[in-house]
């Protein structure tokens, strides 16, 4: 129509490693379970599957054993999650008898009557008294609230506290408040994962070339591919340490290049920030702040930067202040994805970051500082 603008759309590109991943998750969760975590076609990936068995890069037997290992693995993390769980709310059920109660009423069909009541220390009698009782309308409440509270705190995998769970349960039409949250984690014994201490990684006793601080500790942008901050950090595996380089949009804090090895080198920070020029259509005169690490002041990274028209930024030597929003990930990482965790190979440890930044910390993540949206959701056309 005429006077009417029409918008082109920009068609999304993904990275080989991205591809990769999501191939390894399908071939673990299937593929309409893997193209609906991360926002994907489902005949994106049957497309990415013919390609890879076409190239002949790996065989049925090596696909089956993947899938295996997969199976093995979920069944494994399922059960020491319910472990987890149960430790935790083992002194909450000992102190009060009437969720003593409820959770032998919702095991009956699995366990004997009497044998749980013998384990949990009340008496069957005591038991179907209460069974025989009505609960009142204040207990029905608060136990369904219990039970949301609860699916809520293990979707986010344990990670998220009362703040971010009242925002989650009101935007599926659950109004309570941040107060009844935390009352009902605190019934249930669960409990957030906690932040612990880890080294740095950056080595700046080099005569390498710096460039200058241009963000000056200003982590505010208008608009995306406005500045880029990134950083290197490491997950411990049985196999060895795994080096994970991450690039972030300050616009709407999306991770939009990362890259993992087994080595901290200049080619593992240069491959994360091609990711992100890959993924966002190589814009030009972005802001790309880092550390001053030997990797960040190579010639390759540095001939990376200049050939695609990107402004190198870097921080004051020793100063994790000029960096805060990148080091604000790499601790929400750690906490959120990493602690309590065993990673027996990098493999493994790999699978389980793709899954935290693609699928959980860029398309599901609330933050307050995005109005409690995801970073996914704020880069989405607004509606005036």
């Amino acid at each position: 129509m005429k006077g009417k603008k029409i918008e082109k759309q920009v068609r999304k590109q993904y990275s080989p490693e991205f591809k990769k991943e999501a191939l390894l998750r399908a071939e673990r969760e299937g593929a309409a379970v893997a193209a609906k975590d991360l926002g994907l076609n489902v005949s994106q990936l049957y497309s990415w599957r013919a390609k890879d068995r076409a190239s002949g890069q790996v065989s049925e037997e090596q696909r089956l054993t993947q899938s295996e290992n997969a199976r093995l693995k979920r069944e494994l993390a399922r059960l020491e999650e319910e472990k987890r769980v149960s430790k935790k709310s083992l002194g909450v059920l000992r102190e009060d008898p009437e969720m003593r109660y409820a959770m032998i009423k919702t095991h009956e069909g699995k366990f004997a009557t009497r044998l749980m009541c013998r384990v949990l220390q009340v008496s069957s009698s005591g038991y179907y008294d209460w069974r025989r009782r009505s609960p009142g309308a204040r207990a029905r409440a608060r136990a369904a609230l219990d039970e949301q509270v609860k699916d809520a705190f293990l979707a986010e995998k344990c990670r998220a506290g009362a703040p971010r769970l009242t925002r989650r349960l009101k935007a599926r039409g659950r109004g309570a408040g941040h107060n009844q949250i935390a009352d009902s984690l605190r019934r249930q014994g669960l409990r957030a994962r906690g932040a612990r201490k880890f080294k740095a990684t950056t080595n700046s006793n080099h005569r390498l070339p710096v460039a200058p601080n241009l963000l000056q500790q200003d982590f505010s942008a208008q608009r995306p591919n406005e500045k880029w901050v990134s950083d290197i950090t490491y997950v411990a595996t049985d196999e060895g340490w795994l080096y994970v380089a991450v690039v972030l949009d300050l616009y709407s804090r999306l991770v939009v290049g990362w890259a993992m090895s087994d080595r901290m080198s200049a080619t593992l920070t240069c491959d994360a920030l091609r990711m992100a020029l890959f993924r966002r259509h190589r814009p030009r005169g972005v802001i790309v702040h880092s550390d001053r690490g030997s990797q960040y002041c190579s010639r390759e990274y540095r001939q990376l930067l200049k050939h695609n028209g990107l402004i190198c930024s870097m921080s004051a030597r020793g100063d994790c202040y000029d960096n805060a929003a990148m080091e604000s990930w790499n601790h929400s990482l750690k906490v959120e994805a990493v602690h309590g965790e065993r990673f027996v190979t990098r493999a493994q440890a790999k699978s389980q970051l793709f899954e935290y930044i693609e699928i959980y910390y860029n398309r599901q993540r609330l933050h307050s500082s995005l109005g409690y949206l995801s970073p996914a959701e704020f880069e989405l056309p607004r509606v005036a």
